[in-house]
């Protein structure tokens, strides 16, 4: 047997289209049979994902170097349940991965479905859900739950922090309306583990910038000390000094403001600068006290998270909840009210 030296551009298109990922099938129609595919493991320039789904870049995931690498791995998991499941629909939250939406954890599990929820049996890690009935879509050639099904079926299986950070992503990209979290309720309901979900459904804020806001907004809640605003923009003198991530009125009449810095920030000479005049902005004004958390800070949680240094700070300043603050806070005209 000849060795394969060059692969057909026709499977190279198809890997391109699926995370570097071909099925045996796929490899069939290509022309490269079961013992080219062994050949080119044992070269080491495959590997071998799951029975019959092989990765044409046998390259680590972790050691891959790419812009998207964490989305990638996501959506590499969601297409070994596809072409390891015969017919197989992507579902849950591989299916949320690859209609985009943000907060899903590193690392999913394959999973998939059959037409009808039809049994096949499979192996390697790779989860058989037997749902029936869902509205799905097509994805290049294959076929994906649709958004709200695919969050039902995602849910129950998710943490606390990143099923609320999933839906708020789905807010703040559009994706999602409060029409739409009424259908995930009407989804969920039957579901093993819905109980516990529904309670997260209230806790979904299309505010939250990022997936670390989201993480640091219930660690704020779960400390008790639920922002006052969040999102809001800081005028004084008629100009707008900064809109801000989130803010705590405090009785003295000044305000606590928290940001939370994403990789942005200190990218450069340039947006370092451009922080440092705002901050300033901010502080000179005397009204405000700035804090600002690195995004890992607050995805971290644990003992010294973001919201038990909230509480412990707010504490000392006698900070009391029941204030609410819109979208603006005019710092002329809250000294006016206050003289």
């Amino acid at each position: 047997m000849r060795p394969v030296r060059t692969l057909p551009q026709q499977l190279l298109s198809v890997a391109a289209a699926q995370e570097g990922l071909v099925s045996k099938a796929q490899c069939d129609v290509a022309g490269v049979d079961k013992d080219a595919v062994a050949l080119l493991i044992r070269k080491g320039r495959w590997g071998r994902v799951a029975r019959g789904v092989y990765d044409t870049d046998a390259e680590p995931t972790e050691r891959r170097l790419r812009n998207d690498q964490h989305d990638h791995v996501r959506r590499r998991a969601a297409w070994v349940g596809m072409l390891a499941v015969p017919d197989g629909i992507a579902t849950g939250a591989c299916a949320l991965a690859l209609s985009g939406i943000g907060g899903l954890p590193a690392d999913l599990v394959p999973e998939a479905a059959r037409p009808g929820g039809m049994y096949a049996a499979v192996g390697d890690g790779i989860v058989l859900r037997r749902y029936r009935g869902f509205a799905d879509r097509p994805y290049r050639g294959r076929r994906v739950a649709a958004l709200v099904p695919a969050l039902a079926q995602a849910l129950p299986y998710l943490t606390r922090h990143h099923a609320v950070a999933v839906l708020s992503d789905a807010l703040r990209e559009g994706r999602l309306d409060a029409a739409g979290l009424q259908r995930v309720r009407e989804h969920l309901r039957g579901r093993r583990g819905a109980a516990q979900v529904y309670c997260l459904l209230d806790l979904a804020e299309g505010r939250d910038g990022s997936t670390a806001e989201t993480r640091a907004r219930l660690s704020f809640i779960e400390h008790g000390v639920p922002p006052d605003g969040q999102q809001v923009t800081i005028v004084a003198g008629g100009v707008v000094l900064a809109r801000v991530d989130f803010v705590w009125k405090l009785p003295d009449g000044r305000y606590v403001v928290v940001e939370i810095d994403g990789r942005a920030f200190h990218s450069g000479d340039a947006m370092l600068a451009d922080d440092a005049a705002r901050q300033n902005g901010l502080v000179a004004t005397g009204r405000l006290i700035v804090l600002r958390f690195p995004a890992a800070r607050a995805l971290a949680g644990g003992a010294f998270s973001v919201g038990a240094e909230m509480a412990d700070r707010l504490k000392v300043l006698s900070w009391r909840p029941g204030a609410s603050i819109g979208r603006s806070i005019d710092l002329d005209q809250a000294r006016r009210r206050r003289t």
